[in-house]
């Protein structure tokens, strides 16, 4: 079987389109406006939650995505983020499987945020660590993930 057999397929809603500065949790609500712009398409695959008790987060390589879209796409991999001491797997989904330096770019990236969620925790008194773990299989961070339960009203710790 070729890797993109393998690759899940999973739908992702788009909350934060890339290029953006807004900052939105997956209730639609403004966390926080950032000082730089995200550099993907960042949202949530609406089935799951992660192990934090939100929804499974997933970004999306390739162009800009209008916010509120709704795409099915392969998830090839995700990043294993500890946010506050709690994991919080990040899918990362594409049409292709990403390229090694689209990959490299995606580990850079998440390794910054971590320094900084960790500084603006320290600001906000959230304690726990904060640090990009590294690559995973998709299928890993999709089996640490939960069935979304019919109950669910969103995170019960906010962001």
């Amino acid at each position: 079987m070729n890797d993109d057999e393998q690759a899940p397929e999973v739908e992702v809603v788009i909350e934060i389109p890339r290029g953006s500065f807004l900052k939105r949790g997956s209730s639609g609500q403004i966390d926080f406006v950032s000082p730089l712009p995200c550099p993907y398409n960042y949202g949530s695959v609406p089935n799951y939650l992660g192990q934090e008790g939100d929804l499974l987060d997933a970004l999306v390589l390739g162009p800009r995505l209008p916010l509120g879209s709704r795409i099915r796409v392969k998830a090839w991999g995700a990043v294993i983020l500890a946010d506050r001491g709690m994991t919080d797997d990040k899918l990362v989904c594409s049409v292709h499987p990403p390229t090694a330096a689209e990959r490299r770019g995606v580990l850079r990236f998440f390794r910054l945020y971590a320094r900084c969620k960790g500084l603006l925790n320290i600001w906000r008194r959230q304690p726990g660590r904060n640090a990009c773990d590294g690559w995973c299989e998709a299928a890993q961070a999709i089996a640490r993930a939960a069935p979304l339960p019919d109950d669910w009203r969103g995170p019960r710790i906010g962001f």
